[in-house]
């Protein structure tokens, strides 16, 4: 069985690099990323996930960028420099001359222009745009939702001054220039996109693409950025790209770059070792501890920040989908079965923290008591993080739905993504827990593949699923009105809305004091804690496999705001 799989993975290898302009098939020209999950478009304006992201990072570039692994420092990428005016209200940006797109159609202040302006009328919320759209017109909506929004608003918000990018806010954000650098910002070839049929940019027509749907798009089937790397071929399973020998920084050093969805880590571990693949999604430390550490060939690079946060969300009224009978009867649940704070209170208490750090994390994590990074401005190190208690489980799950919940019991569907061993573990580990308490309590737990998912969440249809979040800029409040305002992008999904919580969010947006900031997100972790919005997963350390003949790695150079798990670009790497 193995040598037929080894068999297959190479004769795909060949044939994907011959694809890709490589007749040899020499791997020390290739780069092989092996992931179980999918990637859900390559479209920058609607790519709002890391399987997307690691893919479209290196096919576009945006303005500005992180400096080495800096999480505060930029540095110009496709704008040279840029000046600050009208009190923090106006930006202009010198763009960078002698850029090709993968076209070979030169970069222009009009692709800028149109780049920002189509990811304003396309915005949704299930693109990054909602943040830009914050920033240049005051709200996170599109014009679908929000009527006061014209085309003479967002033509407004960003337009050229000859080849001068200029953008106008309505009011001052910090943290604005922070945001170009998320990859969803990342320029797109203006003349290619509307030649292949994208919008066509203007005013007639604005109205018709406001909030499209960008997934599929013809874009992300047929990319032209400026990136070092533009693409050769995209199916189910493989993703395959160049180097772009017309790239303004230099052609990159590795020539091919493969991304091969492959769903068994086993599979994927016999690859890595034989040097098959460069990098692949390893499921975590326990397996890196135990299998890959030490053998040949493989290089580990441990001891990396944690800048995600991670939960268990709990859907408070399920768009149907995964509540079987729909009743208390011990077959299903009511569609707002978690709207009860005793179900979420048992839920977050029956999760067995210690053992998961111990287990999962080999002893390298820590609780958390709120979905913001502990290394972030604002989080409360004093608030003691939620207590696994099996009997406090009991209780709450007694009191629940005024005692229906324990006499008549619940079926109860969850979802992790396929292939990811640590969400699996989690996800099993709960289950027991919940079992174990009462035998009329069962949990279903469902592997799906990480597109499904989104699409559920994004439609309510999921009671359970892991609920992470990367930050698109380094600020707390990427996080904390991202995970628990109403009118942030998890809240709403999983219907979860408390006034007061709303509240401080906004007052925490809306001041220049840093004192009182991290005040507001203190009182705001505490009321959450006690509403049990979801359950805490503990923050890990980060680490990840590499052959050992991958150059351009290190401590100095990874940064978590990138995508892939390198934490560096493709280009930066060689062999």
């Amino acid at each position: 069985m193995n040598k037929t799989l080894s068999a297959l993975a190479l004769a795909t290898l060949t044939l994907t690099l011959s694809a890709c302009g490589n007749k040899g098939g020499d791997s020390g020209s290739t780069l092989v990323i092996q992931q179980s999950s999918d990637t859900p478009t390559l479209d920058p304006g609607t790519t709002y996930d890391t399987g997307s992201g690691q893919i479209v990072e290196n096919l576009y570039e945006t303005l500005v960028g992180y400096k080495g692994s800096s999480l505060s420092d930029l540095e110009p990428v496709l704008a040279t420099e840029w000046t600050e005016g009208n009190g923090g209200r106006e930006y202009r940006f010198k763009l960078r001359e002698g850029v090709k797109f993968h076209t070979g159609n030169p970069f222009k202040c009009a692709d800028a222009e149109y780049t920002f302006r189509r990811n304003l009328v396309t915005n949704t919320s299930d693109s990054g745009n909602w943040f830009i759209s914050e920033s240049l017109l005051g709200t996170p909506s599109n014009a679908n939702d929000d009527k006061s929004i014209t085309w003479q608003r967002i033509a407004d918000a960003v337009k050229c001054d000859g080849e001068t990018l200029v953008f106008n806010l309505p009011k001052p954000d910090p943290a604005f220039l922070r945001k170009l650098a998320y990859i969803g910002q990342g320029i797109v070839d203006s003349e290619h996109a509307k030649k292949i049929g994208e919008w066509d940019g203007t005013e007639a027509t604005w109205k018709a693409a406001v909030g499209k749907d960008l997934t599929g798009s013809p874009l992300s089937q047929d990319p032209s950025g400026t990136g070092a790397y533009k693409l050769v071929k995209k199916d189910a399973t493989t993703i395959a790209a160049t180097a772009f020998p017309d790239y303004w920084g230099g052609k990159a050093p590795i020539q091919n770059v493969l991304y091969q969805k492959v769903p068994e880590q086993a599979a994927r571990i016999q690859a890595f070792l034989k040097g098959d693949a460069d990098f692949i999604e390893s499921g975590g430390r326990t397996i890196i501890e135990s299998q890959l550490k030490g053998q040949p060939g493989v290089a580990v690079l441990d001891d990396l920040p944690d800048t995600t946060a991670t939960g268990l969300s709990m859907n408070q009224n399920i768009k149907g989908g995964q509540i079987g009978s729909g009743k208390l009867d011990g077959r299903g649940i009511p569609a707002n079965f978690f709207s009860d704070v005793n179900v979420r209170r048992a839920f977050v208490a029956a999760f067995d923290t210690p053992t998961y750090i111990k287990e999962v994390l080999l002893g390298k994590g820590t609780p958390r008591n709120f979905l913001l990074p502990d290394s972030f401005p604002g989080y409360d190190k004093s608030l003691p993080a939620p207590e696994y208690n099996l009997d406090t489980a009991k209780s709450e799950f007694q009191k629940a739905w005024g005692g229906q919940v324990w006499q008549n019991g619940f079926t109860l569907n969850v979802s992790y993504r396929a292939g990811s061993k640590t969400m699996q573990t989690a996800m099993e580990m709960l289950k027991k827990n919940i079992e174990s308490i009462n035998p009329k309590f069962k949990v279903n737990i469902i592997p799906k593949e990480w597109s499904e998912i989104i699409k559920g969440s994004n439609q309510g249809t999921e009671a359970m699923v892991v609920t992470a979040w990367a930050p698109d800029y380094a600020d707390p409040d990427n996080f904390v009105n991202t995970f628990y305002s109403s009118k942030g992008y998890y809240a709403p999904r999983i219907n979860a809305a408390d006034p007061q919580i709303d509240a401080w969010v906004q007052e925490a947006r809306s001041t220049t004091d840093t004192a009182r900031r991290n005040e507001l997100y203190a009182q705001i972790a505490k009321r959450a804690e006690d509403q049990a919005l979801y359950v805490l997963m503990p923050a890990g350390v980060g680490v990840f496999v590499y052959r050992d003949n991958i150059k351009g790695i290190s401590h100095d150079t990874f940064n978590p705001m990138t995508a892939f798990v390198a934490g560096t670009q493709w280009k930066n790497l060689s062999k």
